[in-house]
């Protein structure tokens, strides 16, 4: 069983930047693509990107392309979301997820669905 735990969330203004990280235990982290979501309040939860096993990146929402950005430290069981020019629309709990390795399909890393393993969140809240 796959543990995760999202933190690096919190307050901060529109423009700046901050990552999050998300610490993985329990398994064999290298071997799992990692992706990125998040919902906003009163919105369904959406896609924002992905990070194959050794460290693919996946194409990352429209919204949030040229701003955000992902990678990943095998050796520390950590996949990190660094978000720049950060906006009030970016208020969002912010939640990780594992995929076990197995045959990649078209789109696979956008579908939520196909993850096996989900953190808690972490709160991020951008003001004016």
């Amino acid at each position: 069983q796959v543990q995760l735990v999202e933190s690096g969330g919190g307050l901060v203004q529109a423009g700046d930047s901050l990552r999050v990280s998300c610490v993985a235990s329990g398994g064999t982290f290298s071997t799992y693509a990692m992706g990125w979501f998040r919902q906003a309040p009163g919105k369904e939860r959406e896609f924002i990107i992905a990070i194959t096993g050794s460290g693919g990146r996946t194409d990352p929402a429209d919204s949030v392309k040229g701003q955000f950005t992902v990678s990943r430290d095998n050796a520390k069981n950590t996949v990190h979301l660094q978000m720049n020019s950060l906006k009030p629309e970016d208020t969002a709990v912010y939640y990780c997820a594992a995929r076990r390795p197995r045959i990649y399909k078209s789109g696979w890393y956008a579908n939520e669905s196909e993850y096996d393993y989900w953190g808690q969140g972490t709160q991020v809240t951008v003001s004016a």
